[in-house]
Order: C-alpha cells, then structure tokens, then sequence
C-alpha cells in the first residue's frame, strides 16, 4: 500500500524564527505558523486558527531553507510552505513524556510584498521576477492573476476562440 506525508499551507508567521547551528555546520530554523479553518457558528461563519511547529533545515539537495528562513520571514509574514509531517518524541527534564506533530518545510513561496523579498533566484510574489541560476536566465512576469501572464511569452487572447 502507497504512503503519502505531504502537507500544504497558506498562513502566517506567528513568532520570529528561532535559528539554530550545529558542530557540523547545519542549521534549523524553528517558526510557529497559523493557518485558519472556516467554520460556521451558527448564522455566521468565523476563522478558526490552527496553530503549528515548523522547522526548515540546511542539507544536501534541499538548499539553504533555513538560511532564507532566517533572512527573508519574520512575524506576521504570509507564506505558502509545501512540507511533510514528523512526529516527535521526548523526555523533559522533569521526566515526562512529551510528543510533538511538526511540519518540516521543503519548500516556500513568499506572498507578502514583493519588495520585501528576493529576486536572485528565488521565486517571489506570484508577480515576482523567478530566475532559474541552472540556466543563467531570468524573466519578469507581470499581472496580478495566477495563469495571466503579460510580455513577450504571453499568448494573445481572443475572445471568440475559447473553448467554452
């Protein structure tokens, strides 16, 4: 039987990232992360929060996460992670067992003001400037919807041609 841990939000930061090194010169940046449920209650429908643990790790293939972790989020910044879950399990000092869900991010996207964020090789707002280092290219796309896209890749539209 195939196994799936593959997680996706839309939230913001509830804290500043905690960043952590190691003797090996790895990193993890530690966040709390709130995402909102709707609900109805009654007549009226109302955001229920979810609140989580996320933690993004320097390693390998994976890139620098927590490095633009701890450089470019902060409390209150809007964020689309794609991640997987880790279940967690300690003992605390004063000899209690303690166990955790968390989020690992494996990748981001950020969604608040552009200007705020990168634009050498990382994927920004939706209306961002993405640069793909591989290729040694980049290119602007504009508009504000997902699937518009202006300039010289953009497909002229006509009206009378859509297939609905």
């Amino acid at each position: 039987m195939a196994n799936l841990n593959k997680v996706m939000l839309i939230g913001r930061l509830t804290r500043d990232p905690e960043i952590r090194t190691f003797s090996n010169g790895g990193k993890v940046a530690k966040f709390g992360f709130a995402v909102n449920n709707r609900a109805k209650k009654g007549a009226e429908w109302v955001n229920e929060p979810v609140f989580l643990d996320c933690q993004a790790y320097n390693r390998g293939d994976y890139g620098k996460m927590a490095d633009r972790v701890e450089q470019y989020l902060s409390k209150g910044k809007q964020v689309y992670l794609e991640g997987h879950l880790v279940f967690e399990q300690w003992t605390s000092q004063a000899g209690e067992k303690r166990n955790a869900l968390r989020v690992v991010v494996d990748s981001m996207q950020f969604l608040d003001n552009r200007a705020d964020f990168p634009e050498d090789g990382e994927k920004g707002s939706r209306s961002g400037q993405y640069k793909d280092p591989s290729a040694g290219e980049s290119f602007e796309v504009e508009g504000d919807s997902f699937g518009e896209e202006t300039g010289s890749r953009a497909a002229p539209r006509d009206e009378e041609n859509l297939p609905f």
